[in-house]
């Protein structure tokens, strides 16, 4: 529309100028006095008709206003002309309407002698507009025509992109829309290309997969959480049960012996620990399902060796050898110490009396072996399992939950245990770490703490406690 006005406008102009420049050509040839020669027998000079010919109405107008000499039809007089005629105006062009017909009108000032005197006059010379006004007249209708085209056009070419370009947000919003109503977070958008509208499907896409994973993560925390309530009411009830039973039988007195008494009583103490410990291991679980904030730089070989004296004390029966390279893991320590605690309990819980357990820390992580009767085939993919007794552990003292500690603490630090038969006998398990730095071998004790070298006991050169590096 914008290009049809302006294009309009500019031929409009055109065509006028062509009109005004022939008549002031024709205006230009008339010389500064008319001779005439009685009932207006004077001459006016015209342009060849290559030039734009004669003009086609002409008058002469006196200063009083009247009309000396004219064509047919006579042009209007107006105040204007009077002052052009009197000399008080110079030369001006205006649009007039003559018979029903346009004209564009050049007034000028001119003198006529008559009869030897000189007085000045309007000289008026005019063009019809018709021709003009004919030609705007059929460009004004196909301008007309061709906007209504082109608004037709832009329109259906605009309709087919927007569609194109509106599809794939229609599919995000019927895809939210439809999320919202079913919380089925595995739909996906096809992405038709990279654009921005492709971009904005990709990301779409990927909020929906992060979305699905922590949901997932959600569901599986709160099945876990489930299963660990129903699994540590069911062991809980059995330990409380038999004391309370025991604490009954206590304060209903009676006939007991003092040997009667004196067992029960070793049986509650025995059973208030097993109680303590599992839920102790309840409460470890429980925290280890936090993630790690205050990680740190931990010598791994300092904290088997505190465990080691930890499990030699409550093992006297037991050798532990151990060689221990100097390692250092991020982690916490406390966790880290409870995890190797747990896993020499296992060994010792699970090798007989004066054998050996063999304990290996080096660039991988922690290495335990015991030489017991090993784990049950059927057992082997279900010991990390939380309450889990295998055949072995069975009728031998245990929550079931140290080795289900071990994992989730592996897990949190990044890394992964295992566990295996040996060929010649036992069971190995192996704790895998994420290594920050790795040394030489500095120690090697037996159960008594000696060393191969002849050392005293003692004497490994481990930094005790679990402090950082």
């Amino acid at each position: 529309m914008l290009v049809s006005i302006v294009s309009y406008m500019v031929v409009r102009h055109e065509l006028r100028s062509q009109v005004d420049n022939t008549l002031n050509a024709q205006a230009a040839d008339i010389p500064g006095s008319l001779h005439d020669f009685g009932s207006c027998r004077y001459q006016l000079p015209a342009p060849s008709p290559q030039a734009g010919g004669p003009a086609q109405y002409s008058q002469l107008v006196a200063p009083n206003g009247q009309v000396i000499c004219r064509s047919d039809p006579p042009l209007p007089v107006t105040a204007s002309t009077v002052a052009v005629a009197e000399g008080r105006s110079g030369s001006f062009l205006s649009n007039v309407t003559v018979g029903g017909t346009d004209v564009r009108v050049l007034t000028l000032t001119g003198r006529l002698v008559v009869g030897g005197q000189s007085e000045p006059v309007a000289i008026q010379l005019a063009s019809s507009l018709s021709g003009v006004d004919h030609v705007l007249s059929n460009l004004q209708l196909i301008l007309l025509l061709l906007c209504a085209v082109g608004i037709a056009l832009a329109a259906t070419l605009g309709r087919l992109a927007a569609s194109r370009v509106l599809a794939p947000l229609a599919e995000v919003a019927q895809a939210a829309e439809h999320i919202g109503e079913t919380e089925d977070l595995t739909t996906r958008i096809h992405v038709r290309a990279d654009d921005e509208v492709g971009q904005l499907a990709t990301r779409f896409n990927a909020m929906l997969d992060r979305l699905e994973h922590s949901r997932a993560a959600v569901d599986e925390s709160v099945r876990a959480q489930r299963q660990l309530v129903a699994d540590a009411s069911h062991e809980l009830r059995t330990p409380v049960t038999s004391l309370r039973t025991n604490v009954e039988v206590l304060l209903a007195g009676g006939a007991l012996s003092d040997e009667d008494r004196e067992r029960l009583l070793s049986d509650v103490v025995e059973q208030s620990e097993e109680l303590s410990a599992l839920v102790g291991d309840l409460i470890e679980l429980a925290r280890g399902d936090q993630p790690i904030e205050a990680a740190d730089d931990v010598r791994l070989d300092g904290i088997v060796e505190e465990a080691l004296d930890r499990a030699r004390r409550n093992a006297p029966g037991i050798e532990f050898e151990a060689q221990l390279d100097q390692v250092v893991v991020d982690g916490v320590p406390e966790r880290l110490l409870r995890a190797v605690n747990n896993l020499l309990d296992n060994a010792a819980r699970h090798t007989h009396q004066g054998t050996t357990v063999e304990v290996r820390v080096d660039a991988t992580g922690l290495r335990v072996r015991d030489h017991g009767d090993g784990v049950d085939p059927q057992d082997l993919p279900h010991v990390f399992d939380r309450f889990y007794r295998g055949v072995n552990s069975r009728g031998r003292q245990g929550s079931g939950l140290g080795l289900a500690i071990v994992r989730q603490v592996a897990e949190q630090h990044g890394g992964s245990v295992t566990a295996a038969n040996a060929p010649d006998g036992g069971a190995v398990f192996e704790l895998r770490l994420p290594v920050e730095s790795a040394g030489g071998v500095i120690g090697c004790a037996d159960s008594n703490g000696s060393s191969p070298g002849g050392e005293h006991p003692g004497e490994v050169e481990v930094p005790s406690g679990v402090a950082g590096r």
